[in-house]
């Protein structure tokens, strides 16, 4: 519903230069929470709101999302409400972050999910070049067939996370991926993956996210935490490969090299190629009771 406080909530944040994705997921968990409550957000209480947190920790929500959920409600009471932000954080408590390893595809798993999981040209089309540009999924959904640059080799992406450009690798098997599924589907409007239901609209992130689970399904994967992983196993791949790590930050539009050195971890697949130091001592010699 848009009520005067979402209006002005919008506003402050559009104001600020909050990313239309994020305002989204901002006024969704001030929605929720009025949701919970059957209250309007202002008439909430302090205790009431560490319920709410508490009721998130419950449903066993990954820190990611809580922590984006206190963000948005202290933005909310803060620049709506006009509490002040310092008496809020003790209200609202951030979780401690998780330390989480992201998960991966190997190359054979990828192979499989290229293959047997999009018998559709067009799923596999967009599947493949979320991997093989180390797309999020809301970058992908909103390329442009202008933005493949064919002769350059390189995909531009327009105002991605963070309202930043940057440009990415265009593989010579993607390019002949794509060019087959163009003429296929001739998709309108201008976009690379254009709506279903409306060709003058982009993909949606939802039918992306579906697309993705149903080349699992088929493929016989498990699923390593949505269609986020094959971002993840773009990135451990070029590592593995010897890339720098400091190009594949650029290509990732990773603004912190900390963010890209969570890929700097080693596979199972490479642990088992490690042989132990005691691999080398001689036990026969050691004698037995």
């Amino acid at each position: 519903m848009n009520t005067p406080l979402r209006q002005t909530f919008v506003r402050e944040l559009t104001l600020r230069g909050f990313t239309d994705r994020t305002i989204e997921s901002y006024v969704y968990w001030v929605y929720d929470l009025a949701r919970y409550y059957h209250r309007s957000p202002d008439r909430i209480s302090d205790d009431e709101l560490k319920g709410y947190l508490f009721h998130l920790h419950q449903r066993k929500l990954r820190s990611s999302s809580i922590y984006q959920a206190v963000h948005a409600l202290r933005s909310f009471y803060a620049l709506t409400l006009q509490r002040s932000a310092e008496q809020l954080k003790t209200v609202l408590i951030a979780p401690k972050p998780e330390t989480r390893r992201p998960e991966v595809f190997s190359i054979q798993e990828v192979e499989k999910l290229l293959s047997v999981g999009t018998p559709d040209l067009r799923d596999r089309a967009f599947l493949a070049t979320v991997y093989a540009a180390g797309l999020r999924i809301n970058e992908a959904c909103h390329l442009r067939i202008a933005h493949v640059l064919s002769q350059r080799r390189q995909i531009r992406i327009e105002q991605g996370k963070g309202k930043k450009d940057r440009y990415t690798i265009l593989s010579e098997k993607l390019l002949e991926l794509l060019r087959a599924y163009w003429r296929s589907y001739r998709p309108g409007g201008g976009w690379l993956f254009a709506s279903p239901r409306n060709a003058e609209r982009p993909l949606v992130d939802g039918t992306g996210q579906r697309i993705y689970y149903r080349a699992l399904r088929r493929a016989g994967l498990r699923n390593k935490g949505g269609i986020h992983a094959l971002r993840h196993s773009f990135a451990t791949h070029l590592l593995e490969a010897g890339v720098e790590v400091t190009i594949v930050q650029r290509l990732l539009g990773h603004r912190s090299l900390k963010t890209t050195a969570r890929y700097l971890h080693v596979r199972m697949e490479r642990l088992a190629q490690i042989k132990s130091p005691l691999d080398l001592v001689d036990l026969k010699t050691v004698p037995t009771q």
